[in-house]
């Protein structure tokens, strides 16, 4: 078995067989749209060898039957080969030498019992240490809005604690990720107990981007003011 730092040799690797395009959106919605990879990404670094990414299809290896493989909304993967992943176009857990860290599937009309019962069978299976679902309806879907499960040394999930903060948010912490994941009216969001702050949305980023943009203007105006004002005062 290699493993996720091997250097890919110069023959090409199997590929992943392609899927369909998933018929809902929310995926988009409240992944995606919201900036949650990136953020992710920019909060984990060394992209190299950390995978987050969505879609990406995932089994035993290339050539494993398309009822074999799963694809989850979100995977996070630490210390693999990254590339591997990429010109394979699916995550092989055995070509990788290690399962995915940390999955997420969002809640759809169309998959939401396959998520709490197939999935979740196969993820299990696959030695998946986390695995995480996210109903942005509060619970029409999935039997809870948040629900987190932990892989045990039984080879089966338990349930990771949630925590109800109010009646419209709830939290419940990764020991994979070290950080928690949040249902906050309807939303997913990101919380960093290290730094006690939120990994910021596309929209938190450009709010506090011009903020600080304007708050620099704002500096070299003064600043351009005050140097006038003694050129001035030198020339009287």
């Amino acid at each position: 078995m290699t493993t996720g730092r091997a250097r890919m040799s110069g023959a090409a690797l199997e590929r992943f067989p392609e899927f369909p395009p998933r018929l809902d959106m929310q995926n988009l919605l409240y992944l995606h749209d919201q900036g949650h990879v990136p953020a992710l990404k920019n909060h984990f670094g060394n992209l190299e060898s950390t995978l987050v990414l969505g879609e990406v299809p995932v089994g035993w290896n290339a050539r494993t039957e398309r009822s074999g493989i799963r694809i989850p909304d979100l995977i996070v993967a630490f210390n693999i080969n990254r590339a591997q992943v990429v010109e394979q176009m699916g995550y092989s857990i055995n070509e990788q030498g290690k399962p995915p860290d940390f999955v997420l599937e969002v809640a759809s009309y169309n998959t939401a019992m396959n998520d709490e019962r197939g999935k979740r069978t196969s993820y299990a299976g696959f030695g998946i240490p986390e695995y995480w679902r996210f109903d942005p309806s509060g619970g029409q879907y999935y039997e809870r809005p948040l629900a987190g499960d932990l892989l045990g040394e039984d080879g089966s999930y338990h349930p990771i604690p949630i925590r109800a903060i109010s009646e419209e948010v709830l939290w419940g912490y990764s020991e994979k990720l070290g950080l928690y994941l949040c249902w906050e009216h309807g939303q997913l969001r990101w919380h960093d107990p290290a730094s006690g702050q939120y990994l910021k949305t596309y929209n938190e980023e450009q709010t506090a981007r011009i903020a600080a943009e304007t708050a620099r203007d704002s500096a070299e105006a003064r600043i351009r003011e005050l140097e006038a004002e003694l050129e001035r005062r030198r020339q009287q």
